[in-house]
């Protein structure tokens, strides 16, 4: 249970630290990697849902048996965005400057799948599954 906290504590760190700026580069992302954005509702869009699931890590860094079974939505969370972006790259559609910053993602993803098996038989008792609210 403590790897999981500590991992999803990582992941929402450095999630908070990488994503809500990207609020303030709108223009500097078009100018390092052009064209510009043109379509600014999709990549506020993809800034906000990021940003929750930082939310989404920290629950569960507190609380990793009660959100346990969360933690299989975000192993694919963490390739979502990866993926597309070596697909692109790799038919020269993306620049590498967006795509390393990516790499970090897959490696979160192992980390929360040996996270997710690490916490298996903390959460075999009913008791601490599910616990009172005494």
């Amino acid at each position: 249970m403590k790897f999981a906290r500590i991992v999803y504590g990582i992941a929402a760190v450095y999630g908070f630290i990488v994503v809500p700026p990207l609020y303030f580069l709108i223009d500097a992302i078009g100018k390092q990697a052009p064209p510009p954005v043109t379509h600014p509702e999709f990549y506020y869009g993809f800034a906000g849902v990021a940003t929750l699931w930082q939310v989404l890590f920290v629950l569960i860094a507190r609380d990793p048996i009660r959100y346990r079974p969360i933690m299989l939505i975000t192993i694919p969370a963490k390739l979502v965005y990866t993926v597309p972006v070596v697909i692109l790259y790799l038919q020269g559609h993306a620049n590498l400057t967006i795509v390393l910053p990516s790499l970090a993602d897959p490696v979160f993803a192992v980390l929360f799948a040996l996270a997710y098996l690490a916490t298996r038989g903390a959460a075999s008792s009913p008791q601490e599954a599910f616990p009172s609210s005494r």
